[in-house]
């Protein structure tokens, strides 16, 4: 009997976005416990490019298919697993593989969705949003009145903060190259500068009475991290939320990740002036969360809740095609995009 085929975009080696390439081959079948999605979109996540750039050390080995998040319908159920399951539209999170026309995986790791939910929004919603809702409701969380600087304010993670932040009253200030600027403000951020602007702090203590923001959320470590760490209050938390930095187009590598290192401030933010200046610091990788699923699920769930209300709209900057994979990655990788990038799967 001939086998279901099914195409996915692999990562063919480390390199340009030319490296990505559509191969055809067979459809998985679920395992016991399992799920297996026809997949409508998946979601385009800057983990997926330090991968092709092979920075992400928790990448597996390349060749390799990337992909965090999808949504589709479930059309295929392991043994064990919910009859009701079957055909019905949801949302998933898989470590890896995710840039496939068809995925199985664990059953908790899918999230039904209402009947004629919108798939694009659903497949926005894992990885950027569960990253910000640890960032802010969880290991940062400010008081309605307080406020909040998000760097990359415009990309997916930025959006969902923005989006959280306003659903609890909290004031935002973002950074994002100048041609985003004027969209920014009219979703009602407080303050917003120049992502490349290297002194910054001060003009957000300036915008903040003097007093400075509650929480920081930095995805580009290296040298920017003091400088949002000059940005707290009193009380205030920095949260480190990726490595962006190390990705630089062509002269993206190892040297670019050294670098990168190199200009983090390892002496400056120590343990003594953390206390002396009443401030903390953490950090957020999704990806190593795998093993949290109860916890995840809870916030997976609370997400849901407000994506299926309406109060959380995910922004969608574009929509690509397998085929049109590599230009997805030139998009995000260039910096050019305004919320989230998706790749439709079975065009």
């Amino acid at each position: 009997m001939n086998r279901e085929s099914m195409r996915q975009v692999w990562i063919r080696r480390r390199g340009e976005a030319s490296v990505l390439e559509v191969r055809e081959v067979p459809a998985p079948a679920p395992a016991r416990g399992q799920v297996r999605l026809n997949v409508a979109y998946a979601g385009v996540n800057f983990a997926d490019v330090m991968m092709r750039r092979g920075l992400y050390p928790d990448a597996p080995k390349l060749p390799a298919v990337a992909g965090y998040e999808v949504s589709g319908t479930i059309d295929a159920l392991g043994d064990g697993v919910d009859p009701a399951l079957l055909g019905r539209p949801a949302l998933a999170m898989c470590n890896f593989g995710g840039y496939s026309e068809k995925i199985c995986v664990p059953a908790a790791l899918a999230w039904p969705l209402p009947d004629g939910a919108d798939l694009r929004a659903a497949a926005a919603l894992p990885v950027n949003y569960l990253t910000a809702w640890q960032m802010v409701r969880v290991m940062a969380p400010v008081p309605a009145g307080g406020s909040v600087l998000i760097q990359s304010a415009a990309g997916g993670v930025g959006q969902a903060v923005v989006q959280l932040c306003a659903l609890s009253g909290v004031a935002v200030l973002g950074s994002a190259s100048p041609a985003k600027h004027e969209e920014l403000r009219a979703q009602g951020l407080a303050f917003v500068f120049d992502s490349h602007r290297p002194d910054y702090a001060g003009l957000v203590r300036e915008a903040t009475g003097g007093r400075g923001v509650e929480a920081a959320l930095e995805p580009r470590n290296g040298r920017w991290i003091l400088e949002s760490y000059r940005c707290l209050s009193r009380c205030g938390h920095l949260v480190l939320f990726g490595f962006s930095g190390a990705a630089v187009g062509r002269r993206s590598g190892m040297f670019s990740s050294l670098r990168t290192l190199a200009q983090v401030p390892w002496l400056a933010i120590n343990p003594i002036r953390l206390m002396n200046d009443n401030r903390s610091i953490g950090g957020v990788n999704l990806g190593r969360m795998w093993g949290e699923g109860a916890r995840t699920a809870v916030w997976m769930e609370a997400l849901l809740a407000l994506l299926n209300d309406g109060r959380l709209i995910p922004r969608i900057d574009s929509v690509f095609t397998f085929d049109e994979a590599a230009q997805a990655h030139e998009r995000l990788e260039g910096r050019g995009s305004f919320g989230k990038i998706l790749l439709e799967a079975g065009r």
